[in-house]
């Protein structure tokens, strides 16, 4: 562990080293640069675009370009990029992760790597966490992309087809990272090459990146069409479910959040339904709605995972604490909660694209990053996406306090301690920022302040629509502000001069966040460039991380305590919340290891897919590539029927006859031989003349043809994703022997992959031969597999 630990201090040594080298080089040229003229600045950026496209490597013109972008910032601006943001652009040009505290202008570092990268002409996509961000950093940084010749986009969810175009033909788009997930979804259900959004992915800069990369990696981007709902079932299922008690009608594990069923349970679902055997295949629809009425039930809390708004479900996101506009819950789940919420069922969804953020992002030949917080997950940066963790030093020391936690033993003395600190602090003017983790919990601070009288501004996703004007004023002298994680990533809370001379933010967090990044986001909204600063956990041993992640110890700690009141200095108990966290960022990481393997099992099918779409969405010319389906189709037929276990007499031939007819839309007349390898060679010219046939019909009208291959394609994929879906559900729940669950997704994946692509082609080929058949309404053909 020393020997690691070394070599990693060497090796940033090093790295820091060369990168202040080259900012001696970009100082040197910082007098050449201001005697420019502004014509002078743009006919540079001209010239080494001219450079790139020669074939010189971007190194040799990175320190001609930050001096660039220094000057070019410096006159639309008035902003100068100190050395240490230099040295963070360099680390972002590696590919690596820039590691800065809060407010060291992360934005201004970002315009060198973007500029530079930019330079080749062929896209760069700046990824920020909410829209406001990139609305901002849009405008800001891109007067001077703007200002040296080069376009600037904003990618958003309202902009029309049209508006999207020209977003993503900039030379630097800004946007959202979901946003951009769900156009290359899009992208891939298309039926003409001019209907694509996004050109070949080359380089994106992700900010907050272990927010984007990390705490998102777990949710899936899904794209859904609608599919039934059963609202009557949804409504029994839920009356059903919601008298059902813990131990004795289901289990919960708090730690993973998942429940079970336990006998009793499964008995009376089988009595009220009327059935013997819930697990039987035909009850596998009731199975499915019970789980998830189950999970709405116990697992997901209202102000917590989701707000109801105007008879809707709104989801929160647990990270940002922001509300997820337009998303919802997949699989049934999200009826589920509304059935609870008895507000309107909506229409359920099926899956017809779907990538996790984690695989999006490493479709990117190159991407990098910035934050305040990544040191800590710096190992998993590393595996997971093999980007390397740079801390940058900041431009001023840190002055700010960061105190010890302090632990009581219950909650209501934990909110007693955290408003008496607070009317403390606000009784000398020190503004007040008070963390917290659930829109439910801002609210139970709330009224602890109420009772003594504290005027306070609060800040969650039930008061979005005032987030500008609250931050803006969080840092003036005499504020309280109550805020969930909203106020805890990308926000800079400025100080007055009155508010620095009362010690600058006192930040105060209510409890312990699932990860120790979090937690420190929280504090760096004090102490920014240099200002003044306090933090302090308050926390209790009835907080939801020690008795979800440490339960155990947590008993055996409490019994050691007895009643105590007041602050509790106990190392033992210290070290349980320490413990706590640890664990669950552990367990977390679990999680996100095996959606790492198993979305790599999808990930492999989803590019086959894709390069066999737009194979077909690109090609001249479509006879070619569906001349050996037929054969395929045949063969795999003549297996399936004339096995090794039946002797020729014994073969199916009448059946197997009767389906090539309906498959082919002919008459059929098989061959009698001895030996399957010896039909199918006599088969050789009967199949030449199906190909024939086929290819007649794609001459006649391709583009028809193109778009009916297009959407047979596009069902298959559909039915395979809710199949693989299913699959993934209970895989972690079978084992077969000591294989581990993933090898047996792995291999049954590929069996239903296979079975996807056999199902396609044999959908084609019927199509393409049902000649007299074939109706055209609309420009679609319309032809199904019998």
């Amino acid at each position: 562990m020393f020997q690691r630990v070394k070599q990693l201090i060497d090796e940033q040594s090093r790295r820091m080293r060369r990168y202040e080298k080259t900012v001696l080089l970009i100082n040197s040229l910082e007098a050449e640069m201001e005697q420019k003229t502004d014509e002078e600045l743009q006919l540079l950026t001209t010239s080494l675009k001219n450079r790139l496209q020669a074939g010189e490597k971007i190194e040799a013109i990175t320190v001609t370009a930050f001096a660039l972008v220094r000057e070019a910032s410096k006159r639309t601006l008035g902003l100068r990029h100190y050395d240490v943001q230099l040295i963070g652009g360099l680390a972002l040009l590696s590919g690596h992760i820039a590691e800065m505290a809060t407010g060291e202008g992360k934005t201004l570092v970002a315009s060198l790597a973007s500029f530079t990268q930019a330079l080749h002409g062929q896209g760069v996509h700046v990824i920020t966490v909410n829209e406001y961000l990139a609305q901002r950093d849009a405008e800001q940084i891109g007067q001077i992309h703007r200002f040296l010749g080069l376009t600037v986009g904003i990618n958003s969810a309202e902009l029309s087809f049209e508006e999207k175009q020209q977003a993503y033909a900039a030379d630097i788009t800004y946007g959202v990272g979901t946003e951009f997930g769900f156009d290359y979804l899009r992208d891939h259900l298309v039926m003409r090459q001019e209907d694509r959004l996004q050109r070949p992915l080359r380089f994106a800069l992700i900010d907050e990146v272990d927010s984007v990369l990390i705490d998102e990696a777990k949710t899936p981007l899904i794209m859904a069409e609608r599919d039934t709902v059963h609202e009557g079932l949804q409504q029994l299922v839920r009356h059903v479910v919601k008298d059902f008690k813990e131990d004795a009608d289901y289990t919960f594990d708090e730690e993973i959040k998942a429940v079970a069923l336990t006998d009793q349970g499964i008995e009376t679902i089988e009595r009220t339904f009327g059935i013997d055997q819930l697990f039987a295949a035909e009850h596998a629809v009731l199975f499915h709605y019970v789980i998830q009425a189950l999970r709405a039930h116990v697992v997901l809390q209202r102000d917590v995972d989701y707000i109801v708004k105007d008879d809707k479900i709104a989801l929160v996101d647990l990270f940002t604490g922001r509300l997820m506009e337009g998303r919802s819950l997949s699989d049934g789940l999200h009826q589920a909660l509304e059935a609870k919420e008895h507000v309107s069922v909506t229409e359920e969804n099926r899956t017809t694209a779907q990538i996790t953020i984690q695989h999006y992002f490493r479709l990117y030949q190159h991407v990098c990053g910035m934050t305040g917080t990544a040191a800590t997950s710096r190992d998993e940066f590393l595996k997971t996406y093999r980007m390397d963790v740079v801390s940058i030093p900041p431009n001023r020391p840190k002055i700010r306090i960061d105190e010890a936690d302090v632990l009581f033993l219950t909650s209501p003395e934990k909110y007693s301690a955290i408003a008496a600190a607070t009317e403390t602090a606000h009784s000398t003017g020190q503004p007040v920022l008070i963390g917290t983790t659930s829109i439910e919990q801002s609210l139970k601070v709330a009224d602890v302040l109420d009772q003594r009288h504290i005027p306070y501004e609060i800040l969650n996703a039930k008061t979005v629509d005032q987030e500008i004007r609250i931050i803006e004023s969080a840092g003036r002298h005499g504020r309280v502000t109550i805020a969930t994680n909203m106020a805890g990533r990308g926000t800079d809370i400025l100080l007055d001069d009155a508010a620095k001379a009362q010690g600058g933010l006192f930040v105060i967090g209510t409890e312990r966040h699932e990860s120790v990044r979090i937690d420190n986001q929280l504090r760096g909204r004090a102490g920014r460039q240099g200002d003044p600063g306090l933090t302090r956990f308050y926390l209790s041993l009835e907080d939801e991380l020690p008795r979800r992640f440490a339960r155990e110890r947590l008993e055996r700690v409490k019994k050691k305590l007895g009643s105590v009141t007041g602050p509790i200095s106990a190392k033992e108990a210290q070290q349980l919340m320490a413990y706590a966290q640890e664990t669950c960022e552990s367990v977390n990481r679990s999680v996100r290891d095996d959606l790492v393997q198993l979305e790599e099992v999808i990930s492999e099918q989803r590019l086959a897919i894709y390069r066999l779409r737009n194979q077909i969405v690109d090609s001249a010319t479509l006879d070619q590539f569906v001349q050996p389906f037929a054969a395929r189709t045949v063969h795999a037929y003549l297996d399936q029927y004339l096995t090794d276990d039946l002797v020729p007499e014994e073969w199916p031939i009448e059946l197997l006859t009767t389906e090539l007819e309906q498959l082919l839309h002919q008459p059929v007349e098989l061959p009698l031989a001895d030996s399957i390898e010896t039909i199918k060679q006599q088969l050789e010219p009967f199949i030449a003349a199906v190909d024939q046939r086929m290819a007649l019909q794609i001459t006649e009208d391709e583009e028809t043809a193109r778009r009916f291959m297009l959407l047979a394609l596009d069902e298959q994929w559909t039915s395979h994703l809710t199949a693989m879906n299913s699959l993934k559900e209970g895989i972690h729940l079978r084992s077969y022997g000591q294989e581990q669950p993933v090898r047996i997704f792995e291999r049954e994946g590929m069996d239903y992959f296979r079975y996807a692509i056999f199902s396609f082609e044999k959908q084609v080929v019927s199509g393409l031969c049902r000649l007299e058949e074939t109706t055209l309404q609309g420009g679609l053909l319309h032809a199904t597999v019998d």
